[in-house]
């Protein structure tokens, strides 16, 4: 049985990135790029103030004699004629630098009467001018293959003039909920049936991941049914499957796959819970298709998802192995911790910062821990790597966590 870190090893290295698309930079946001963005014009394009001030000569600067103001420059509009000897010219920021210019004096170090401005102090050469390209340079590769678009990343490239971008397609992701006793949410259960809840949570887990989900219809625990359902889910990019993976007489999902021509990569994982869980892969017209088969309890479920289909997910949009998992942080516990005597347990938990120390993290395990708890799964930010053990780790217990959200 693999341990939860050579399953994700195995998962990450048969997760290969998506080929390319090319989409309107409103609807690039957290998309990964395919290719080097280089610039095709300089930022800033021209020499402009930094300040509200007056654009200068430093040579003509006294701080006996006053110099006369010639006028104003306004930001949009060109900077008109060279700047006279001996003359300042009101500047606003953004605005142009004229030529002659080789300081700006900002507003609260100057004194304007009658015409005329006094200077606080001597300005240094080049004070408060911006530079044409000294933020860009024609030829610069701004942005690498690779990089996530960020609200940073958008600003720049609308600045250099990319409105349409070059990025992974998003993976799409087909959800198959297994078992004769689901019913989906908008019928009322009978006597031995359960609402598909695993479909909902899942769906919500692939959108927040970067991909496109689709739920579809719940496949019955017979061959047949399962043959139906898998086989038209393997044209997604992954398939996701909850349900019917453990050794029951009609867990039928592991013996489907291979009859579909999947091939298996692992089944079960050293860690609770999530234990019984399959990845196979299979190659459908001519790419290849990742499959999991996640156990039907829900937090199983949600858990397994957060370690393995996470960042599978996210190394299909372009992502780095190493940037594709959730971050990891130390944390410590407000309350005390039983481990499991075998398996690493994936507690999971609600992570706050300590109202002494903002650099400190502190983990609330969430009560009732059972696979099939759903309760369990609300309010939950982290997941809190127990090893095995036999003693109660106490309160202050310091732990890795995987942290579902920013804190």
């Amino acid at each position: 049985m693999l341990s939860w870190q050579q399953a994700r090893e195995l998962i990450l290295n048969l997760s290969t990135p998506l080929g390319s698309e090319v989409v309107e930079l409103s609807k690039s946001l957290d998309r990964v790029l395919v290719s080097d963005i280089t610039a095709m014009r300089m930022l800033p394009p021209w020499d402009n103030s930094a300040m509200d001030g007056y654009a200068v000569r430093v040579s003509d600067c006294n701080e006996d004699e006053p110099l006369s103001v010639g006028g104003t420059i306004a930001a949009g509009h060109p900077a008109g004629q060279p700047l006279p000897q001996r003359t300042a010219l009101r500047i606003m920021t953004g605005a142009p630098i004229p030529d002659g210019a080789d300081a700006v004096i900002m507003r609260e170090e100057a004194t304007e009467q009658d015409g005329h401005v006094r200077f606080v102090k001597q300005p240094r050469l080049g004070q408060h001018i911006r530079h044409a390209g000294e933020d860009v340079r024609v030829g610069n590769t701004v942005l690498a293959a690779g990089s996530r678009l960020g609200p940073g990343e958008l600003g720049l490239l609308a600045a250099l003039g990319r409105l349409l971008v070059g990025v992974h397609r998003r993976p799409q992701v087909a959800i198959v909920s297994t078992g004769d006793e689901l019913v989906t949410a908008d019928e009322q259960p009978q006597s031995g049936q359960i609402v598909n809840s695993n479909a909902h949570c899942l769906l919500a887990l692939v959108e927040r991941s970067g991909g496109v989900g689709r739920i579809l219809p719940i496949a019955r625990d017979s061959k047949d049914d399962l043959m139906r359902c898998l086989g038209e889910a393997f044209a997604a990019d992954v398939v996701i499957s909850s349900g019917g993976v453990s050794v029951g007489d009609f867990d039928f999902v592991k013996e489907v796959f291979a009859q579909l021509g999947a091939k298996e990569r692992f089944f079960r994982v050293a860690m609770k819970p999530g234990k019984p869980l399959v990845f196979s892969t299979i190659e459908h017209r001519g790419r290849q298709t990742l499959v999991f088969g996640l156990p039907g309890n829900p937090a199983s479920s949600l858990v397994s998802f957060e370690l393995f289909v996470f960042p599978a997910l996210r190394r299909l949009l372009g992502l780095a192995a190493t940037e594709a998992a959730h971050p990891i942080a130390l944390v410590r516990l407000s309350e005390p911790i039983r481990p499991d005597r075998e398996r690493t347990h994936f507690t999971r938990a609600l992570v706050t910062r300590s109202a002494t120390s903002p650099f400190e993290l502190w983990a609330r395990p969430l009560t009732q821990q059972g696979s099939g708890m759903l309760r369990s799964l609300v309010g939950m930010n982290a997941l809190i790597e127990v090893p095995p053990g036999e003693a109660t780790l106490p309160i202050g217990s310091e732990l890795c966590a995987s942290l579902l959200t920013a804190i």
